[in-house]
């Protein structure tokens, strides 16, 4: 069976010869930035705009199944789909960048070498731990605020990059985006006691 990792690379490659501007998201990023945990699938922010769905699906059809129906309509109404690779099984989630938010995500995208489990050493960009923090309050929110463990990467990412957090950005854009309430509660949690 193939690992993640070679899976994981052959997608990157996809992406850096169609030029697709990208970062990755979700558990991975919190856990490059937090507390490393194991997932089920990458989550993969990417700007469509200005690509070809059929020259996608072509290179990806090769090592991933993807429905082309469904990964065009996806880009056209900023909606996500995922590619599932074929030897390996392992499921890669995408989500257009289709708000401000998530263009300020792509603009605002670090570079790490990953300690994550089966992505060990390979580099490439995630979410800022800022934006890796509003997303997953989103997520937290949308899903009926009961995910613990969405909740437990919220706080972990807050623990581990206390300090050197840019507090005013998360509070500008959790206002915007609605989770200011969320972000106070998390921010709260995570401060350490006296």
């Amino acid at each position: 069976m193939i690992g993640l990792a070679l899976a994981f690379q052959q997608l990157l490659a996809i992406l850096d010869r169609l030029e697709i501007p990208f970062l990755v998201g979700g558990s991975v990023a919190s856990g490059s930035h937090g507390l490393p945990r194991q997932t089920n699938d990458i989550d993969i922010l990417a700007d469509f705009r200005g690509t070809d769905p059929g020259a996608l699906c072509a290179l990806l059809e090769g090592e991933f199944y993807v429905n082309r129906q469904t990964v065009a309509e996806a880009i056209r109404t900023g909606r996500p789909f995922n590619a599932i690779h074929l030897k390996g099984a392992f499921k890669f989630d995408f989500f257009p960048a289709a708000e401000e938010f998530t263009h300020s995500e792509l603009r605002r995208k670090r570079y790490v070498v990953s300690a994550a489990p089966g992505l060990e050493d390979i580099e490439f960009p995630v979410a800022s731990p800022e934006d890796t923090i509003l997303a997953k309050l989103q997520w937290f929110r949308k899903g009926g605020e009961i995910s613990d463990r969405q909740w437990q990467d919220i706080l972990g990412v807050l623990t581990v990059q206390s300090g050197r957090l840019d507090v005013a950005y998360l509070r500008e854009w959790a206002a915007c985006l609605g989770v200011a309430d969320l972000l106070d509660r998390a921010l709260s949690h995570s401060e350490p006691g006296p």
